[in-house]
């Protein structure tokens, strides 16, 4: 269970603006380990858990990589991408420690197993900074994501709203993201205190493993050969590559999608293309740019020695050892009423990028192009 202080700050604030001298880009740099004890550059590692969704190289390395860049020019970023394997992830961070990794942003495959990451930093006295997963029953340093019970229930609510808005009745299916991530079991938890109390039944529901699109598409066939293609009114899908699976699966059963109001979260390009054409009804936008700076800021401030800069951490979290000093960022829903005000003010992703090829028309018609 979690345990949190609420106190908000919108994404923009929790980005403390420090100016700094010296840290830069490199894959890696060579020299011993050691904690976060005082330095103004050094080697941070950035581990990242898996490339089947879209924002981790699109959105949170890059965003990682500039503002610490920007901060520490003559710093070196030591990056790895696990591939949602667990085991590699640990060669990974031991490997990120041999070259001689001062601090750790870690967003773990499994969020228990990578304690043993954890434990393996703490013994070269090197910070653990959480990042967008939490790492659960160790001794994390910090922890920085969104209040992903809130996401979960953003997420319950549109489906429920819109659902009742159309004036249907009946199940829904949910199609849950992968069981090692905590977060998606935050996720599930924030929308079943919605769904649950709505007085729609789930009618069938799926942990995926690896957030894989393949398997929610496996999984969404299933429900669809148990209950039947009017057995469901609407689809719960923990992100939008989830999502994406699942339309695939109604579209071959000859479904309509836009019958169907099938929630996501990401706000991947895909998905606010789907949404656009009415495919997909809602993601969760989560502005990972300042989560991706919070980072780099949080990590260089260690590197430093420091207390986090003022204003950063605005909670705490509580992962089964301790009560996790947090920065919590502010979810939002996106529907196709507020991509503009949303998604595209914020550059997240451009109209051109949107709104190319068949997307075009929906564009226009979503006053975007």
């Amino acid at each position: 269970m979690v345990k949190r202080t609420i106190a908000w700050v919108l994404p923009a604030l929790a980005i403390a603006a420090v100016a700094v001298a010296g840290c830069g880009t490199n894959k890696s740099s060579s020299g011993g380990g050691g904690g976060g004890g005082g330095s103004k550059s050094g080697s941070i590692a950035l581990l990242l858990p898996e490339s089947k969704t879209a924002r981790y190289e699109s959105q949170d390395r890059p965003g990682f990589e500039n503002k610490l860049k920007a901060l520490c020019p003559s710093c070196n970023v030591i990056y790895s991408n696990a591939d949602q394997d667990a085991s590699k992830q640990q060669q990974q961070a031991e490997a990120a420690l041999t070259k001689g990794a001062k601090v750790l942003v870690l967003d773990p495959v499994d969020a228990a197993s990578a304690g043993a990451i954890v434990s393996r930093a703490k013994q070269s006295k090197v910070p653990v900074v959480s990042y967008d997963r939490l790492i659960t029953n160790a001794d994390v340093d910090y922890y920085i994501s969104f209040d992903n019970v809130q996401v979960g229930k953003l997420q319950g609510q549109s489906l429920v709203s819109e659902l009742k808005k159309s004036g249907k009745k009946g199940s829904v299916v949910m199609i849950n993201g992968a069981p090692t991530d905590n977060n998606a079991k935050l996720f599930k938890q924030g929308a079943h205190s919605v769904i649950d109390a709505s007085g729609f039944k789930v009618a069938k529901e799926y942990d995926t493993p690896d957030w894989s699109p393949d398997k929610a598409q496996s999984e969404m066939d299933q429900a669809i050969t148990a209950v039947g293609k009017s057995g469901f009114v609407g689809v719960y899908a923990a992100n939008d590559g989830t999502a994406g699976g699942a339309i695939a699966a109604m579209k071959g059963a000859g479904i309509t999608p836009s019958s169907r109001p099938t929630t996501g979260q990401d706000a991947e390009l895909a998905g606010i293309q789907r949404i656009l054409a009415g495919e997909q009804y809602m993601t969760v936008y989560k502005a990972i740019k300042p989560e991706a700076e919070a980072a780099a800021q949080l990590a260089f401030d260690l590197l430093q020695g420091k207390k986090p800069s003022a204003g950063l951490v605005n909670d705490k979290v509580n992962n089964g050892t301790k009560d996790v000093p947090s920065v919590l960022l502010k979810p939002v829903a996106v529907t196709k009423d507020n991509i503009k005000s949303t998604i595209v003010k914020d550059k997240f992703w451009s109209p051109s990028q949107i709104c190319a090829g068949r997307f075009k028309s929906d564009c226009t018609q979503a006053g975007i192009a």
